[in-house]
This record gives structure tokens, sequence and C-alpha cells, in this order.
């Protein structure tokens, strides 16, 4: 090693230690999004509402309330809030700079804690130099004050304060939050979990946790027929065909004419209201009949599925090959079965397929597989994500681990190998992978243990013992719609179960967490999402409409900065125009959940802790290099 090279090992290992001691940045963890793009959006843009708290602390002597909530806005939309503002009054000069200026004070403190090589590397090229002049030169008490007044008057009439503003906006959002989780369930419900992918695309630091509703997108596009038809039937439910049709070109023909002069109309199997938009009468008839069509292509199919994987262990939920006129015996008990659909069924074989229906199937597979966004998403949804991960002393999950009653670790057999815990987690995941990874394989293990983690009793995404569907559609009584959830559930409650579950994935410190979504906390009935002394933490709160109602709320977030986490519950959001006219921003009521004692600092982190071995390396080098020079 030469003196050149030693040096360069020098300044960077100094780079590194100084790195070490920055303080942590902050973790946005957000969950159960199922398509909700407006309020999905809002919490992205505001992190939750830690814009809101920087502008209140920066400008609560200087600015009113009202016009903090417009600076607020404008930062979450500014193209939006300045084509409002120019349309309701003449913005003047002055106004043009005190806002520049204003922005300018917030990105410097949000910037504060990063590394300038980071924020040189996040600000937009056209003003990159101008801003790093801005944010890291500037000082009231300087001589260079006047200097720094000029730059921005000369933005100013140059006409590029609009685009100056735009760019100053969207850097607050970036250097507020230095990484997004999402736990889980981006799709299903909702109509947009296509704009929340293009989002998350584009977002610059983020995992993904898969949640059960996004493994059978992953499964349809993997091969999966079983899953294929549950994404089918839960599009017509919600009312959401347009997402496949419009945003991922799928073409329905085919099904909307099987469907059209096969099924009559059943107001059992009428979509789910739309709240973003009133389906016409035809919509809603073709998603009644496809609904149909789907719900028996799917007992038909997972009857298949089942019988051809014994070890799934999942011949009880076998029942078309049990109806007997018209009734369906279960558990000892007769019922009589309603809004029937029944009309391609072979009594003899019910579990086979029409020719048409067989068609229909292989048309939509084919499509799926080669629909070139989906299978952008999809493939962005592997590159990302994972079933769990430990970050930061924190085990992100969305679903559950399998336990058994006393809290030991469920345990299952696959391909003559038995797994529990976290090697089932990883057995699931590698598994997932190498049915993405071959796509034509259409009825092999793998991609049949996609399906099985949309309903097998030892998913870990699903954590249920049987997938009631055919009950909720067939039969009235209620009893037999209850789905027993896995003992994890109410064992992850207790502090010792959690602490048992997060040592078996390494983390073994005292203030580390379990951070669930999957099931959402029933605020209304006094359910806490902070269990088991805070060592488990639930998000699940509402984001979709649907839960709503039961949540109380419009959704939960955790963050977590240097100073420890806080948990955010959101009243529901209005809709995004209201929002930007009114400065009507969604109301986050915040609970802390773990403040630290010492604030946290980068070498406190999975990060830190690559980058301490990283120094250790460095270290070693100019010890060896120091030794052999002394020889």
């Amino acid at each position: 090693m030469n003196e050149s090279q030693s040096n360069e090992l020098i300044a960077e290992l100094i780079n590194l230690e100084a790195i070490l001691n920055l303080p942590k940045g902050t973790e946005h963890f957000i969950s159960d999004l199922h398509g909700e793009f407006d309020a999905f959006n809002h919490i992205l843009r505001n992190g939750s509402g830690s814009i809101r708290t920087k502008v209140h602390t920066l400008f609560d002597q200087e600015l009113s309330v009202e016009q903090m909530d417009e600076l607020c806005f404008l930062i979450y939309y500014p193209e939006e809030k300045l084509h409002s503002l120019k349309r309701c009054q003449q913005l003047s000069k002055n106004w043009w700079f005190e806002t520049i200026e204003h922005l300018l004070v917030i990105v410097r403190f949000s910037s504060s804690k990063y590394t300038r090589s980071k924020v040189r590397k996040a600000l937009p090229k056209t003003y990159a130099y101008i801003l790093e002049e801005l944010i890291y030169q500037y000082d009231e008490d300087t001589d260079k004050k006047a200097y720094y007044r000029q730059i921005i008057k000369k933005i100013i009439e140059l006409g590029e304060a609009e685009r100056f503003i735009t760019d100053l906006a969207y850097l607050t959002q970036r250097f507020v939050i230095d990484h997004l989780h999402v736990i889980g369930d981006i799709y299903d419900r909702g109509p947009h979990p296509d704009k929340i992918m293009d989002s998350l695309m584009d977002y610059h630091s983020l995992d993904i946790q898969w949640g059960n509703h996004d493994i059978i997108w992953l499964g349809a596009v993997s091969g999966s027929k079983a899953c294929l038809a549950n994404v089918l039937r839960i599009c017509a439910r919600y009312g959401n065909l347009d997402l496949l049709e419009d945003a991922y070109g799928i073409d329905l023909h085919l099904l909307k004419s099987f469907s059209r002069k096969t099924y009559q109309e059943n107001i059992h199997f009428k979509p789910k209201e739309n709240p973003y938009r009133s389906l016409t009468i035809w919509e809603i008839t073709d998603a009644m009949k496809i609904q149909q069509a789907m719900a028996i292509i799917q007992e038909k199919l997972e009857g298949q599925l089942i019988r051809r994987r014994p070890e799934f262990q999942m011949d009880h939920r076998l029942l078309l090959d049990k109806v007997n006129n018209n009734t369906l015996t279960i558990h000892n008990q007769t019922y009589s079965l309603v809004n029937t659909c029944f009309q391609t069924i072979d009594w003899k074989d019910p579990y086979t397929l029409t020719l048409e229906e067989e068609l229909i199937i292989t048309d939509l597979m084919r499509q799926f597989q080669h629909a070139q966004k989906l299978n952008q998403h999809m493939a962005f949804l592997i590159e990302k994500g994972s079933l769990y991960l430990p970050y930061n002393h924190n085990l992100l999950i969305h679903g559950c681990i399998p336990l058994n009653e006393d809290g030991t670790f469920q345990s299952v057999i696959f391909d003559g190998k038995t797994f529990s815990g976290k090697s089932l987690l990883d057995f699931f995941e590698t598994t997932i992978k190498q049915a993405f990874d071959q796509p034509w394989q259409t009825e092999d293990f793998s991609t049949d243990i996609v399906w099985y983690l949309w309903c097998g009793e030892s998913s870990s995404l699903f954590g249920k013992k049987a997938m009631k569907t055919f009950e909720r559609y067939f039969i009235k009584e209620s009893e037999t719609h209850v789905e027993e959830k896995n003992p994890y559930y109410e064992l992850r409650n207790c502090s010792e179960i959690c602490q048992q579950i997060l040592n078996a994935f390494d983390l073994k410190e005292t203030d580390a967490h379990i951070i669930n979504g999957h099931t959402p906390v029933k605020l209304l009935k006094g359910e806490s999402p902070i269990k088991a002394d805070g060592k488990m933490i639930v998000i699940d709160g509402g984001f979709s409409r649907a839960y709503q109602k039961v949540t109380g709320i419009g959704g939960y977030t955790l963050l977590y900065n240097s100073f420890g986490m806080q948990l955010a519950a959101h009243k529901p959001f209005s809709d995004k125009e209201t929002a930007i006219e009114k400065n009507d921003d969604i109301i986050s009521t915040r609970q802390i959940v773990d403040r630290q004692l010492k604030r946290l600092k980068v070498r406190d982190t999975t990060i830190g802790h690559s980058l301490i071995k990283d120094t250790e390396r460095l270290k070693q080098h100019l010890e060896n290099h120091d030794h052999s020079s002394y020889l």
C-alpha cells in the first residue's frame, strides 16, 4: 500500500466514524393500505404529521395558525397548492420571497442530521449548486446575507420561483423521513393499489413485508390459477374490475361474456359500495355475475389443489363433493344452501372446470403474466419485499408466527421436512421467490405453497384454521362463518411470548419490538394497538374504508426517530381536493411508545452495525500497512 492509498483509507475511516455519531434517521411504518391511495399519499407526503410538527416548532412565534397550515399544504402538494393560490389571488414578490425563505429554513432544519454527501445526492440537478450554497453557507450574521438574498431575488425575477418552491417542498418530504417500512397488504378492497405501487417505486428508501392480499397477486403472476381466481373474485366483490382493465390492461371480454350468459342477477353477489365513484347499472351487473363465476371457479381450482397436496391437510375444505340436494353437512350439522349459483358444476365430478371455464382461466393467466405494468409492480414487490424483516431491533411482520396453545412454535411438514418459527418463514420466503422465478410452472409445489400462504392453517400470513369463503356465500347461519384465529393473536398480549419470538429472530435487546399489521385494531371496542408491555405494536388501524366503522379511525402509523417511537392515530381522510382547498389536514394524535433515555445514533442501527464492521476492516488494513512499513 502506497502513501496515497493509506491517506484514502484514513479519510474514509474518519468519514465513517463521523457518520456513526450522527442522529438516527426517522423511520416511518405504515400497513394495510388496501388500495386507499389518497389517504396513503397524504400520510406519505406529511410524514404522519412530522412536517406539521417541524413547521410549528420553527414558526410558532412568527406565523399565524392559518399561515402555518398554508405552508404545510404547500409542502405536501406544491403544484396543486400553488395553482390554487394563484387562482384565488395575485401573489406578490414579497410572498414569493418570504415563502422561499421559510422553506429554506425547514430544509436546513430537516437535513441537519444527514451528511453533506447524502444531502447533495438528494438535491435536484437544476438547482443543486444554488441549494447547496443556501443550505450550508447561510448565516444571518455574516456579510454574505445580501448575497443569499440576491440569489432568491434573482430566482423570482427569472420566473423560477414556482419550480424552486416545488423542489424545496419535495426536498422537505425527502429529508423528514429517512426510510419507509410498508408492513403488507397494498392490494385489494380499495381502488388504486397500482398508484400506491407507482409511488413506492419512486420512493427514496423503503422495504416491504408481504401481506396475504399481496401474496395472491404475486401468486397469480407466478402461475397459481387458484390465486388468480381469488384476485378476480375480490376485484368483482369490491367493484374494482376497472383496476384490472384500465390500470393493468387485462381484457375481461371472455369472462364477461361467459358470466352474462351463465349467471343471473343475484343480490347476494352485488359488489360492495365503491367509496370513490358510483358504479353504473351495467358495471354492477357485470361485477355481480363475474363474482359468481369466479367463486365457483375458485372452489373448483382450490379443490383440485387440495387433492393433489395431501400434505397441506386441508381435506376439510373440500365441500362441493359433500353438497346433497342443496344441503351441506359439516360438523354433524346439516345446513340448507342459499344464493346458489352452481350452474357449471357436474355433481359427479364437481371439481372439474368446464371447457369454457378452462379457456377463460388459461386466457386470464396468459394476460396476467404478460401485463407489463402488473409484472413491473410484482417484480418490485419481490425485489423490495420479504415475509419478515429484523431492522433496528424490531421484527417487522405482516401476519403472525404460528403458535400452539402453549406458546410453542407450531410445526408443519412440507416436502418431508419439519419447519417452525423462523425456519418456517424462511421456507415460505424461499418458495415464493422460486415460484416467481418459474411462472410457467402452474401446478408445481412452490406455486401451490404460495396459495397455501393465502389460506393454509400454518400460514404466517393467514393465521386462521380455515377460510370460510364458501360458507359466507352459501350458508346463512353466521356460526359457520367464524374463522378461528391462531393462538398467536391471543398470546401476543404476553410480553414473555413476544420476547420468545424476538429471541428466535436473534433480537434479544430489551428495547426490541414486534411490529404487526393484518388485524384491524378495534379501537371502538377498547382494544389498544400497544400490547405486551410495549413489546408488540399493531398498526393496522383501518386505512381501508371498509374497516373504519370497526376501527373508529383512519389508520395507524408509527414513527421511530433518534428520540424513540411514537404511534400516530389518524382520522379518516376526506379527499385530496377538499384538503388542499381548505388546508384540511388529517388530524393525528400521537402516543409515545418508547422514549430513549439516550438519543440514538447511526451506530445504534442495523446500518450502523454494518458501518462499524467496515471501520474495523479499515483499521485492520491500516495496522497491517503500518506493521509492514515498520518491517
